[in-house]
C-alpha cells in the first residue's frame, strides 16, 4: 500500500514538472520602476521599464551565438541550486534596500568588470520564474546603472527546465548571499 501511495505521488510530481510554464501569463501586476523590497516570491508584471522581456526561444537563440556575441546571463537566486548553463550566479543582487545601497555599489563594480566597461553589452537576468521578483529587481538596478541592453528572462529556471533545457550548478559566483 505504501509503495502504491509513493508511486502515485511520484507520478503526480512528475506530471506537474512536465507542464509547460506560461512565460506570458498575465497576473495583472503593473510594471514598476522601484525595487520590490518584500514579497519576492509573488506574481510579476509582463513588462519592465528600461529593459526587454525575453522568453525561452530567444534565450536559446542568444546562447547559440558565437562566444564574443553571447549575452552575459545572471542568476540572482540566493540559495544554491542548478541553473541555466553558463549563468553567472549573483546571489543577493535582487535584494537590498534601494538604488543607493551597498548591493548597488557592488553590482556596479562587478558588471563593469565583466562587461569590460561596455554599457551596451547584452545582460540577461533570471531567477525562479514568473513568480520571482529578484531578477526583476536586478534588471532594474542594471538599467539604473546605465546599461542599455538589459533583458529580463521572466520564465527563469522553471521555463528553461520545463522546455527541456539542461540545468547545471553555476561555476562563477559573485559573492556569498547576504543574510536577511
Amino acid at each position: 500500500m505504501r509503495l502504491a501511495i509513493f508511486t502515485l505521488i511520484a507520478l503526480i510530481i512528475s506530471a506537474a514538472a512536465a507542464q509547460p510554464i506560461d512565460e506570458a501569463l498575465d497576473y495583472g501586476v503593473p510594471p514598476s520602476r522601484e525595487l520590490r523590497l518584500e514579497g519576492h516570491a509573488s506574481a510579476t508584471p509582463l513588462d519592465i521599464p528600461g529593459a526587454k522581456v525575453i522568453q525561452t526561444p530567444e534565450l536559446r537563440r542568444l546562447l547559440q551565438l558565437p562566444i564574443e556575441e553571447r549575452p552575459l546571463v545572471f542568476d540572482v537566486l540566493s540559495d544554491e541550486h542548478a541553473t541555466v548553463p553558463g549563468a553567472i550566479w549573483l546571489p543577493g543582487a535582487g535584494l537590498g534596500t534601494g538604488f543607493d545601497d551597498e548591493v548597488q555599489a557592488g553590482l556596479a563594480s562587478f558588471l563593469s568588470f565583466l562587461s569590460g566597461g561596455r554599457r551596451d553589452r547584452t545582460l540577461v537576468f533570471l531567477c525562479t520564474g514568473p513568480r520571482c521578483w529578484l531578477s526583476y529587481n536586478a534588471a532594474l538596478r542594471t538599467v539604473r546603472l546605465g546599461y542599455t541592453d538589459v533583458r529580463w528572462y521572466r520564465g527563469g529556471i522553471e521555463a528553461w527546465g520545463a522546455s527541456g533545457g539542461a540545468l547545471r550548478e553555476p561555476r562563477v559566483q559573485w559573492q556569498r548571499a547576504p543574510r536577511r
